[in-house]
């Protein structure tokens, strides 16, 4: 009788809920997920097909660096793939170069446990760029996955997986300011809310697509922005933020990474990144 009660505790939406809540606010469990040589004393050549094949993805604490455990694929496929988004200790995986009909997994290691959506039956053209992302959206409360593709010709498509309903849904309501020609760069993954950093001729913006009431924004990019490479979109204190690392610093020896937040549909530029000259620092996150 109690292992009865107990099971159908833990295993309620409600109990669940509390349970990730209660982990994400203390932030337990926390890992990080990289790609790495076996050697971690040695330098990847990426242009050697040997050490590519030798690549591995463990997990790694938060706090100590330390290595947790290794990572297989779930399929036991030897095959490299990517991480396109994470979120709660599931993790969204697919192909290294994707295209519209790559198999996409949602994967939850610890129990070694996935999913495999099914293939999409929206798709009746090929794509020549293909975007895919994946995270909760707490206001929905389910696990998403967008994928957003586009063709030579600047057509675009976005479709949204719902874990919950396990099914795919093409979004048909593209806003104006999408159907031109425009570059894709950079994109973040934050509250269900899907962002990418895009190009319009000379000017930079961010868009957001929102996996839940399945609506477009744009928010023109501060105007010292003007160059893709040097420039990282991610999350800073609850809030979507890009950092910049191309302008020299006033301190000698010294480089900066320049810093915006979006407060209230705004960018508010915070004091900058300052850290000692090293050419081989990237900024990542």
């Amino acid at each position: 009788c109690t292992c009865k009660s107990w099971s159908d505790l833990i295993g309620s939406s409600s109990f669940v809920s509390t349970h990730l809540h209660r982990n994400v606010t203390i932030q337990a469990h926390v890992y990080l997920l990289c790609l790495h040589h076996p050697n971690f004393e040695r330098q990847n050549d990426n242009d050697d097909p040997y050490d590519i094949e030798e690549l591995q993805w463990s997990l790694f604490s938060n706090e100590t660096f330390k290595q947790f455990s290794n990572l297989s694929h779930p399929l036991e496929n030897t095959k490299h793939y990517r991480i396109y988004g994470s979120s709660n200790g599931l993790v969204c995986i697919s192909d290294e170069i994707m295209n519209f009909d790559s198999p996409i997994h949602i994967w939850n290691p610890s129990v070694r446990k996935f999913r495999t959506p099914p293939t999409s039956t929206n798709i009746n053209m090929k794509f020549s760029h293909v975007a895919l992302q994946f995270g909760f959206h707490p206001g929905v409360n389910d696990y998403k996955a967008v994928r957003m593709m586009r063709t030579n010709k600047g057509a675009l498509a976005v479709e949204v997986y719902s874990l919950r309903t396990d099914s795919w849904k093409m979004i048909e309501a593209i806003p104006p300011w999408l159907k031109c020609t425009w570059q894709h760069y950079k994109g973040t993954f934050f509250n269900g809310v899907a962002y990418h950093v895009i190009q319009k001729g000379p000017i930079f913006s961010v868009m957001s697509f929102d996996s839940g009431s399945e609506e477009f924004e744009e928010f023109i990019a501060p105007d010292a922005i003007f160059r893709p490479s040097e420039l990282c979109i991610g999350v800073y204190k609850e809030r979507i933020c890009l950092l910049l690392d191309f302008y020299p610093c006033d301190e000698e020896g010294m480089e900066k990474v320049d810093l915006w937040v979006l407060r209230e549909k705004q960018w508010k530029q915070l004091c900058p990144f300052i850290y000692p000259l090293d050419y081989y620092n990237r900024t990542i996150g």
